[in-house]
């Protein structure tokens, strides 16, 4: 009888790896670009920059047409991602220069708000975040090894991120010197250095599951890329006008301290860039797919707000926007609506377009019920998970009350709420409000407000709702000029 016990033995002990590969909870992988607009990426209508990897990612997955950032600039992006509060509840609502630690740190998260980190760690993954933070700098409470995650490697001031070729890092807290950049050596470049770290992580805890927030800098301004082929293949293709601002550095506005090193083909080296990043994309899915994890991780790809025209940037000529106004800075759609990619695990629905209505302050919550379990109805958020989008249980998907935005780096604060489709606009909290029907209407061009007095109202009912009082962030008034002013840089 032993002939038919061994045969049983090994399809018990197949059937309990099976089994187990099955309720494994999926790895997370959440890559963040920067500067990213809504139509730099093939699938979402570029027409000269190359990005296969990513439109192949979207042709075997999901495409999401209307996303949002929580924010049009970067620090406030970044902490609704991170903690889920929306632009009326999150304690970082602009990029901060007025405090101690200088241009470029920011406001750090506290020990009491909660980020995507601190949620997956407690649910068994093991987390990190490679690239750029931007929401603590070290010795401060908002580090990320301070915020539930395990590792970190990467940028913490945003400012030094403007810098492609970085002569230091920091790894959990310890700066780390690149040396083959210092003395503008220019040997090592961010994303490459970043895209590698990745591939070592995903090593290290591939028997385990995983969250690795992904954040590069590209295509964020300095325009410095590597001198490859990627480079080469788009100089002499564009009508270039160099972008001169002398050599990075100093300690003092005056000698350019966090401004942009010159590039000679700006535009070239725009969409090099772009193209490295969706290199460096393809990188880590062909490493996922050789290690077998690809169909149980999932994938997200989105930007933290619209493209920028700095650097030598020619957002327009790219049409980087898309058919939407504005880019970076602007709480119109081309300055929040951003594209989001998702795929790899199986789970996801594929070669599907999603016209679902999210926002980053959706990312927690979503990702919370991705782990297995809903998020806990004690933890403050804003945010509606889209998993049953992702699964393709459209039924059971809830929906946004309305969305909400301000902006407070120009004279006077500017919001913005998305009621269904309906956008309300003011760039004076005490100023007219302007609307837009973004059914019929999606590049904002034609001011319906007199038309519409009674959705009109309901916006402005709402605006007076949607945000808590913030010590820093108050709303700028050029009718009432004597609320506080923030200081802050733009980045």
């Amino acid at each position: 009888m032993i002939y038919k016990i061994i045969p049983l033995f090994f399809l018990l002990f197949l059937g309990n790896i099976n089994l187990s590969s099955q309720t494994r909870k999926p790895n997370i992988i959440y890559i963040l670009a920067d500067d990213l607009g809504y139509g730099d990426v093939g699938c979402y209508g570029q027409k000269t920059i190359r990005t296969p990897h990513l439109d192949t990612l979207a042709a075997n997955g999901m495409r999401f047409t209307q996303h949002y950032t929580g924010a049009p600039v970067c620090a406030p992006s970044r902490a609704i991602l991170m903690t889920g509060r929306d632009a009326g509840h999150c304690r970082v609502r602009g990029n901060y220069e007025a405090g101690k630690h200088g241009f470029g740190a920011g406001l750090e998260l506290r020990d009491e708000d909660v980020t995507i980190g601190e949620v997956l760690k407690k649910r068994g993954y093991a987390t990190a975040v490679i690239g750029k933070w931007g929401m603590g700098v070290e010795g401060t409470t908002g580090e990320p090894t301070k915020q539930g995650f395990d590792y970190h490697f990467g940028f913490l001031n945003q400012g030094h991120a403007h810098y492609q070729f970085p002569d230091y890092l920091f790894r959990n807290g310890k700066r780390v010197d690149i040396v083959e950049n210092q003395n503008d050596g220019r040997k090592a470049y961010s994303n490459n250095l970043f895209t590698d770290e990745a591939k070592q992580y995903i090593e290290q805890n591939k028997t385990q599951p995983f969250f690795l927030y992904l954040a590069y800098t590209t295509p964020h301004a300095e325009l410095l890329v590597p001198d490859d082929t990627i480079f080469q293949s788009y100089k002499g293709k564009f009508d270039e006008k160099p972008y001169i601002l002398n050599k990075q550095g100093g300690n003092s506005k005056q000698d350019n301290y966090g401004a942009y090193n010159s590039q000679t083909h700006p535009m070239a080296a725009y969409a090099a860039s772009i193209t490295h990043l969706d290199n460096c994309i393809g990188q880590l899915i062909a490493h996922l797919k050789e290690r077998g994890l690809y169909e149980n991780t999932l994938i997200i790809f989105s930007s933290d707000n619209g493209a920028a025209k700095e650097g030598g940037a020619n957002p327009d000529y790219f049409k980087s926007s898309g058919i939407y106004r504005g880019r970076k800075r602007d709480i119109y759609e081309g300055g929040i609506r951003v594209p989001m990619i998702v795929g790899g695990w199986s789970k996801v629905q594929k070669g599907v377009e999603s016209k679902h209505i999210s926002s980053f302050q959706d990312i927690m919550t979503t990702l919370a019920e991705v782990s297995g379990k809903k998020l806990e109805k004690a933890q403050n958020t804003e945010g509606v998970s889209f998993y049953p989008t992702l699964i393709g249980k459209l039924k059971k998907q809830k929906k946004h009350d309305y969305l909400y935005w301000e902006f407070h780096e120009n004279k006077t604060s500017d919001q913005a709420i998305l009621l269904n489709n309906w956008k309300g606009i003011r760039h004076d909290p005490n100023g007219k409000l302007e609307l837009y029907n973004l059914n019929n209407d999606p590049s904002e061009t034609t001011d319906v407000a007199d038309k519409n007095p009674s959705i009109v109202q309901q916006i402005e009912t709402l605006m007076k709702t949607a945000r808590e009082p913030h010590d820093i962030w108050q709303l700028k008034t050029a009718i009432n000029n004597n609320s506080s002013q923030s200081k802050t840089d733009k980045k």
